[in-house]
């Protein structure tokens, strides 16, 4: 954990330093988790080209379901693990909820724009 400086907090209250503290924490959980994701994923690309490369030079066949079983099945394992971190709100979230909501009602006032305009 950080070494906080103690002449920071000494006005603050204890419930922030608490808070402060609790969120530097998450955020520390939150960084690890995301890069523990990207070593999954650089070590599933490495790995994966490795095996397609070694069946094709060996002779096998490129398209076949032996050559891309291990992908296919841990690139499953890979899909959960993304979710695991990034939520499955990380394509249609709250702030996706947003713009659309304002995209639509940009055109409706364009629409409205050009109804009163005739």
């Amino acid at each position: 954990m950080r070494n906080y400086d103690l002449e920071s907090y000494k006005n603050e209250g204890s419930d922030e330093r608490f808070y402060r503290e609790d969120a530097y924490l998450r955020a520390k959980q939150k960084v690890k988790k995301i890069l523990g994701f990207y070593w999954h994923l650089a070590s599933y690309i490495i790995v994966n080209l490795f095996i397609i490369i070694l069946i094709v030079s060996n002779g096998g066949e490129l398209f076949s379901f032996g050559t891309f079983a291990t992908p296919l099945f841990w690139g499953i394992g890979l899909l959960f693990h993304f979710l695991s971190v990034y939520g499955v709100n990380f394509i249609f979230g709250k702030k996706w909820e947003e713009r659309k909501i304002a995209e639509y009602m940009e055109k409706e006032n364009i629409n409205l724009d050009n109804h009163e305009q005739r």
